[in-house]
């Protein structure tokens, strides 16, 4: 069945549908989802429908027949664009990558879809690469519509291993009108692909229905940077710790303010408590957790406000207790690794969502 403008149709082989919007030279037609995105496919992976009907995985799907019938083409003249809507917000660059299970249920054998989400009000040109045996490989490469999420791949467990790394180069524009200038942006990144087995950690997030596993690739304009850690950096981080672990503390403010918008938080119990005489290993680190869980309710409606946890390298007891606070009871803020230049392994930065 010839597919036109304004037809339902659902994918073959990839889960969704939605409105045909327009079409990309003759073998790609554009359709608008439920959300209001607009995602390119295949005619051939296309399939008209007449009414809402159950959606189902391409590894579920039973097989269909479409019967051809002739038709006759009469030229028909394209729908007008949509009007860009911008934000006030949409002025700077948010860019993610985002990874999904195509069966949560099943996380331990299941594939994954890729997707491209740009959180801005500019059009970007851009190409997504992973590179392997040190020649880089391009897996996507076009143009995606202001605040737009846009389809890459699927790919299967076995292959995890090509995505350790990945880039992604992207030129900022907008059309037919003045824009504020951007730079050029190349950012690689390492991935831990373990994540891809724990089911955690695909996150509630404001892009997908379902969990996912984001990595940002520019927020707030300015572009992630992977972090290199310098053989001399390393010996001098441990030095300087050991220097500070020797020194006599007093209690202060555990709340510092770094920079304008950064917060440093010392959670070590020396910082807490003038006495611990009497208090247990499990008394001490409850005492630390309520102190990290009170910052955390303190600022949890300034969006954007940036937290850095100092808990220290030890074993691993605190850091570990931290990050399942984050993934469970504070799972929709993000957190990553602090500046080791500053505070070595012993820091956590959360950034309020």
């Amino acid at each position: 069945m010839e597919i036109k403008i304004g037809d339902k149709v659902r994918f073959l082989n990839s889960t969704g549908g939605g409105i045909v919007r327009g079409f990309q030279g003759k073998d790609q037609v554009l359709v608008e989802d439920e959300d209001g995105f607009e995602i390119p496919a295949l005619r051939r992976e296309c399939v008209v429908v007449g009414s809402d009907g159950p959606q189902v995985h391409s590894s579920h799907k039973p097989k269909i027949q479409v019967p051809v019938e002739p038709v006759i083409e009469t030229p028909k003249q394209e729908e007008p664009a949509a009007p860009i809507v911008e934000t006030r917000e949409g002025e700077r660059l948010n860019i993610f990558l985002a990874y999904l299970p195509t069966d949560a249920k099943a996380i331990q054998s299941c594939g994954y879809e890729a997707y491209f989400i740009n959180d801005s009000n500019y059009f970007l040109a851009f190409n997504y690469m992973s590179r392997e045996n040190n020649s880089w490989t391009s897996r996507y490469n076009g143009m995606i519509e202001p605040n737009t999420k846009i389809f890459l791949e699927e790919f299967e467990k076995a292959d995890l291993n090509g995505l350790e790394r990945i880039c992604v180069q992207l030129i900022a524009f907008k059309k037919d009108k003045p824009f504020a200038l951007k730079n050029a942006i190349s950012v690689e990144l390492h991935v831990d692909t373990t994540k891809f087995y724990k089911l955690h950690c695909f996150m509630e997030n404001d892009y997908f229905n379902e969990g996912a596993l984001l990595f940002p690739i520019v927020r707030e304009d300015v572009p992630e940077r992977e972090l290199l850690i310098s053989a001399g950096d390393l010996q001098e981080a441990m030095l300087e710790k050991a220097r500070e672990e020797r020194k006599p503390h007093s209690a202060k403010n555990i709340v510092r303010k770094k920079t304008s918008t950064i917060l440093e938080v010392d959670l070590h119990i020396h910082e807490l408590l003038d006495n611990t005489t009497g208090l247990s290993n499990g008394d001490m680190l409850n005492y630390q957790l309520d102190k990290f869980r009170e910052v955390m309710d303190q600022y949890a409606d300034q969006k954007g406000q940036k937290i850095v946890f100092i808990h220290g390298k030890g074993d691993g007891v605190l850091r570990k207790a931290i990050e399942k606070e984050l993934n469970t009871r504070y799972k929709r803020h993000y957190y990553q690794d602090a500046s080791f230049r500053e505070y070595g392994f012993g820091a956590t930065m959360v950034t309020i969502k």
